[in-house]
């Protein structure tokens, strides 16, 4: 069963209290959904969607015991503004993204995630929509393969990894994908404390371009701001730094009165804040979630509260 990530701090951090509204824009299993239903007892309301028509039908058994407390769309998070307005949502207590992919999807060898198990190179969240990373492997030019890689996996060895793509193409399985990755790379003579697999970059490029997951954070962190009343709070749980440097910027951008360029004298831009920072550092895993949950391993957690 999937293992929500840093579950304490999220309840502390959206102060979750009975007669609150709260919307989950990434409900998964239900886990973190599940917390907040229970400590606003007992007419706490949550509003939860997902694009992953799966994992809803999982919330939906694992949430039922709330009843009417709680309500499910099945939706990519970017759609937020549209949901509400469509369903005439109120002003709400705290929001909570939880991006990524989880534990759940990985484990499940037919969707493509995971290069430790063999299955179709999908990679999609929602099944029903876009192109599969069998797609992009197969007909994207050698070039625009090693530039998918490099900016969404932050991967050195890009150039090498394209390379050996296109010569070993076609490509259509997750095991055959990371041994052409693994064979491409050159073993990093740098000590590293935690080792990860070869393809683990190039897999996650794949799967952040198959969903775009970046341009979805970017559309979604706008829309949240609208929707949060006064003094309410927008907790995101990121796991690589491309995530979490989207966030932290956004957050530091809205909590300022003047974003004019320090080179200006006089500030012309007349914006104001919005936002007011609740974790100056993200919070992380402690030791003992991480032995129990590697996962939350990576984890980072950013909380902001509305302020105007």
């Amino acid at each position: 069963m999937h293992e929500p990530v840093l579950l304490p701090e999220i309840i502390t951090a959206l102060r979750c209290q009975p007669d609150a509204v709260y919307i989950d824009g990434t409900v998964g299993a239900g886990g973190h959904a599940a917390a907040i239903l229970t400590d606003s007892a007992p007419d706490g309301q949550l509003f939860a969607l997902d694009q992953d028509d799966m994992a809803l039908a999982i919330a939906q058994s694992q949430l039922a015991k709330f009843g009417q407390r709680v309500t499910l769309w099945q939706a990519n998070f970017d759609q937020l503004a549209q949901i509400a307005q469509r369903h005439h949502l109120p002003l709400v207590d705290g929001i909570l993204l939880d991006l990524g992919v989880s534990s759940m999807q990985i484990e499940q060898p037919e969707r493509g995630f995971s290069f430790q198990a063999d299955g179709f190179l999908d990679m999609r969240m929602d099944l029903t929509a876009g192109q599969t990373a069998a797609d992009l492997v197969n007909h994207l030019s050698e070039i625009e393969l090693a530039a998918l890689i490099y900016r969404y996996g932050e991967e050195r060895q890009s150039r090498r990894i394209a390379k050996a793509i296109v010569k070993s193409r076609p490509i259509f399985r997750t095991v055959s994908l990371a041994e052409v990755v693994t064979k491409a790379k050159v073993p990093s003579t740098q000590s590293n404390h935690r080792k990860i697999h070869p393809a683990t970059q190039t897999f996650q490029a794949l799967r952040i371009a198959v969903n775009d997951e970046l341009g979805a954070l970017e559309r979604v962190l706008p829309q949240t701001l609208k929707l949060l009343k006064s003094g309410g709070r927008l907790a995101i749980i990121s796991f690589h730094s491309l995530e979490d440097r989207i966030v932290k910027r956004f957050f530091q951008q809205e909590s300022k009165d003047c974003i004019c360029s320090s080179e200006q004298p006089i500030c012309t831009c007349s914006h104001q804040a919005t936002i007011q920072i609740i974790t100056k550092k993200p919070i992380t895993a402690s030791s003992a979630e991480i032995t129990k949950n590697p996962r939350s391993r990576s984890a980072k957690l950013r909380v902001i509260e509305r302020v105007a």
